[in-house]
């Protein structure tokens, strides 16, 4: 380049005056500085934000609980599982035989969370294996829970309690019919017959969980899975449901099943007595649909529950209706509070229903283990976005 361009470009832009530049500097290193410190106390409110959740932490080994025995106030208090036993595990708050919230499929190594409304008393809580010794849970008076008693306006679901009574009443009659029928086609040595009406039997039975889950001395006698026992097949609490889906389906023989179906029946019998007189409330009523769902997308749809017949879709899709009839009686509830809350469980509802009918075969579903992990997680995310919408209906119409 020229001599005289250099000369015109330089007049042109003459750097400026030293002392502009040092405070030039001096002001970048200002900013540098405010903003450091910014981040800094963005990150100090993110780090506390991160602790308003009071988890109260408890650890799962191959035998107890640690700690065994906890004291919290009464309220909606949080726990952290971690279950550090080589078994897969679940963890249950019990009032006497009824559960009031569970976790369930914690696998080795890993932790769930649950959140409860606790009302003061004491609770056993299990821990792991059903043959574990159990702890103890002491929930203390406070005001947070007096607070919590008085929201619930009973006028408002006078219908949807009475409505979901009857439906209570009529699948746990039919449930305790199929299975009546289940146990006289064991009796009869008909061994598809059996097979077909094990299916059958499961579907009202499903409808009912939810409320026949809390009922913990009828539910660990009709549903236990041996992953929760000590000696899986061969323990002797591996009875019910389950029990009779081992001989049918995996060791294709009906010896020894007429007993275990019978006491199967005795307990069907004795849990829709219960379903019958059991004092439902709103709180109940509110929690039954989102427990539920986020039980299923927390290790049911993952692992699967009948390992033998590998009919789990139909349980699923069972428990799905279950879930959509309370969720349906609670939607006239929410629509006048919260109509973008009651729409969004509508859209929720079908996205579920969606996937479980892409699913269908004819009139029926695939084998669980045809199923690949991919369709599993699938549905275990729309089953999780359910639970998330439905765990909302509480505080949203006035029940902590």
């Amino acid at each position: 380049m020229p001599a005289s361009e250099h000369t015109t470009t330089g007049s042109a832009g003459a750097p400026p005056p030293r002392r502009l530049m040092y405070l030039a500097v001096a002001g970048a290193a200002v900013l540098v500085l405010a903003g450091g410190a910014a981040f800094y106390y963005a990150t100090l409110r993110n780090r506390d934000s991160g602790k308003s959740v009071d988890y109260h932490r408890v650890a799962v080994t191959a035998t107890a609980c640690e700690p065994n025995e906890m004291t919290v106030p009464g309220g909606k208090r949080s726990f952290e599982i971690l279950n550090t036993s080589s078994r897969p595990i679940e963890w249950e708050i019990l009032d006497g035989v009824m559960v009031v919230a569970e976790r369930e499929n914690i696998a080795p190594g890993f932790k769930q969370t649950l959140t409860v409304q606790l009302v003061p008393g004491d609770y056993a809580i299990t821990c792991g294996l059903l043959s574990n010794p159990r702890g103890v849970l002491h929930v203390t008076d406070s005001e947070e829970a007096r607070q919590a008693a008085a929201k619930v306006s009973l006028s408002n679901f006078l219908g949807p309690l009475s409505e979901y009574k009857v439906y209570l009443f009529q699948q746990s009659s039919a449930a305790l019919a199929a299975t009546e029928e289940l146990a006289e086609a064991i009796k009869a040595g008909d061994l598809e017959q059996a097979r077909m009406l094990w299916v059958k039997a499961r579907v009202p039975y499903k409808h009912v969980e939810p409320v026949a889950y809390r009922f913990s001395d009828l539910e660990n006698a009709i549903d236990p899975v041996a992953d929760y026992l000590a000696q899986r097949e061969n323990d002797p609490g591996f009875t019910g449901f389950h029990r009779i889906e081992y001989g049918l389906f995996a060791q294709r023989s009906l010896d020894g099943l007429a007993p275990i179906a019978d006491q199967l029946v005795t307990d069907m019998t004795a849990l829709k007595a219960r379903l019958v007189k059991a004092k439902l409330d709103p709180g109940l009523l509110l929690a039954i649909p989102g427990d539920t769902a986020a039980q299923l997308a927390q290790g049911k749809i993952l692992s699967g529950e009948d390992h033998y017949a590998h009919t789990d879709m139909v349980d699923i899709a069972a428990s799905f209706e279950g879930i959509r009839k309370v969720t349906d009686l609670l939607r006239s509830v929410v629509k006048p509070v919260d109509p973008r809350l009651e729409a969004e469980i509508a859209a929720k509802l079908d996205a579920v229903q969606a996937r479980l009918s892409a699913l269908r075969s004819g009139d029926g579903f695939p084998s669980y283990d045809s199923v690949d992990e991919t369709t599993r997680k699938a549905l275990t995310k729309e089953f999780q976005d359910l639970a998330e919408t439905l765990n909302r209906l509480g505080s949203v119409i006035g029940v902590s």
